[in-house]
């Protein structure tokens, strides 16, 4: 119900017992959401791959390594191909991809089986390592200045590898919607009553109308969703020395 000064709509009121049947309701398709997703998970496993060059160079903290060091001695790779601007400072960098790259901090569970993170982006090492710093990333970041896919570009992928002794070989891309596990923000925003407000979502008549897809990547200091020259990545506001600027440094604007 809605009042006058109150724009959004609620759910409608009923009885425990009424919530329970509908949530029950529910569950069944949910149940098969979640069998047709293991089912595409036994899928990916069963794709072929594609061999290429271990010992092509990527660059990190201690200079140029061949790509199979990122395995660091582990029988498999999960990588997040982060987006770069060159020339821009930290606030005009991808905003997407700061946000995905924010959501892990610790690959212990990963590494734990058997299965190694990491970072990679088109960007010069030298402009790479201070934004590293900046935002306080724990995780390897490497440079693929130069490379092709299936190592560097195109950017903005979820890329999976394995590893045979010195081989190397690409076992699964993807990237658009494909990359949403890589941010479980949006999984839990899926589950609450308002979404993650955006207008593409299906909701009933009575709810905010919502923004464009993306539209809370950026903000301004007081958290207030905004898409401009004084806004930043969301989680750049954590950060020390993250202020309001003028421009975002990038596309001359």
């Amino acid at each position: 119900m809605t009042t006058p000064n109150d724009p959004h709509g609620r759910p409608p009121v009923v009885d425990l017992a009424t919530w329970q049947a509908a949530r029950d309701e529910l569950l069944v398709r949910e149940k098969a959401h979640t069998r047709e997703g293991d089912a595409l998970a036994a899928a990916r496993r069963r794709l072929p791959m594609v061999e290429f060059d271990a010992t092509a160079e990527v660059v990190g903290p201690d200079g140029p390594v061949p790509f199979v060091e990122l395995f660091q001695g582990r029988a498999e790779l999960v990588v997040y191909k982060h987006m770069w601007h060159d020339g821009a400072p930290h606030q005009g960098q991808c905003e997407g991809c700061t946000t995905i790259a924010w959501h892990i901090k610790d690959a212990v569970y990963l590494n734990a089986r058997g299965v190694s993170y990491a970072v990679l982006t088109t960007g010069s090492w030298d402009e790479v390592a201070p934004y590293v710093e900046f935002m306080g990333y724990t995780e390897p970041w490497y440079s693929v200045r130069g490379l092709a896919a299936p190592i560097g570009d195109p950017m903005g992928h979820l890329t999976c590898y394995l590893r045979d002794g010195d081989r190397t070989f690409l076992t699964y891309d993807t990237t658009g919607r494909g990359n949403e596990p890589f941010n479980p923000s949006l999984g839990l925003l899926d589950r609450t009553p308002y979404g993650r407000g955006e207008k593409w979502e299906d909701k009933p008549a009575t709810w905010p109308e919502g923004q464009p897809a993306c539209w809370s990547w950026r903000s301004d200091a007081d958290g207030n969703a905004t898409w401009g020259p004084t806004s930043r990545p969301v989680p750049q506001w954590t950060r020390p020395g993250a202020t309001p600027v003028d421009t975002l440094g990038r596309f001359d604007h």
